[in-house]
């Protein structure tokens, strides 16, 4: 049984905030919590930064960790994940990938964890979750760098969940599949010089997309940035491209678009 937070004591959870958060954020978010009877445990993570909750959890056990993600918006869960060590989001991702539900005495513990430390109630949701879909979601909004390890790492671990995330993942050749209403929606919200570097290693059907889907004169503008545009770091367009992919994914998380990954199936 976990005992991590087994401490029944506004002074303990003061420190850890205090510790977590420094003192004047630390004396906010107690207060916002204790005055708040309404607020469950998982709510208040979800306002916290990610360096805050990666402190607060980061002694506990993977698959609670695990859980604990699969609570929280994708992008928070992947800026949380990039706080731990490459071993433990190696072990994460992967019972991210194998979690179909949660068993109650582990929901059990996990609630206790959050009651105690968050002084919420019944914060964790009794239905299945995680599977490669949760895992693929949530590496959607990890930085090429890290991406690319814990893929690799997971490809040694099993050649076969490695696949069947990257079939789920949504990358930067799916923006072909988007609606061309749902590509100007995009288009707002990208800065004109990082989808030029987006696009100088783009396949020329993505370009396509995108000039289509801009007015006459700003698509002109765009090909006569691209072709002026000297040589850039693969590194640079692949950053770009992330950034871009970030954006996306936002933007279908809020219901504004909707998107599809390699698989079958359309997502918001």
């Amino acid at each position: 049984k976990n005992k991590t937070f087994n401490v029944d004591s506004q002074d303990y959870i003061s420190g850890v905030l205090n510790k977590a958060l420094g003192d004047d954020k630390a004396s906010n978010l107690l207060n916002r919590i204790l005055t708040k009877s309404d607020s469950t445990g998982i709510d208040n993570l979800k306002w916290m930064d990610a360096k805050a909750v990666a402190n607060l959890i980061y002694n506990e056990h993977p698959q609670i960790i695990a859980t604990i993600l699969l609570h929280l918006p994708a992008l928070q869960a992947s800026e949380i994940l990039t706080e731990f060590t490459e071993r433990t989001r190696i072990d994460v991702l992967l019972r991210i990938t194998t979690l179909d539900g949660i068993q109650p005495l582990i929901l059990n513990d996990l609630n206790e964890v959050l009651t105690n430390l968050l002084t919420g109630n019944d914060s964790l949701r009794k239905k299945p979750l995680g599977g490669i879909k949760a895992a693929a979601s949530i590496m959607n909004f990890l930085n090429t760098d890290i991406e690319s390890v814990a893929m690799s790492k997971i490809k040694d671990f099993d050649e076969s969940i490695a696949e069947q995330i990257n079939e789920e993942m949504f990358v930067f050749d799916n923006i072909v599949d988007i609606a061309d209403r749902d590509i100007q929606a995009i288009l707002l919200e990208i800065p004109s010089e990082g989808l030029i570097i987006a696009l100088k290693g783009a396949k020329e059907e993505i370009k396509n997309k995108i000039l289509k889907n801009m007015s006459g004169r700003a698509a002109e503008m765009m090909l006569e940035d691209l072709n002026s545009k000297g040589p850039v770091r693969l590194s640079e367009v692949e950053k770009q491209q992330k950034e871009i992919l970030i954006i996306i994914r936002r933007l279908a998380d809020e219901g504004q678009i909707t998107i599809s990954s390699g698989g079958d199936d359309d997502f918001v």
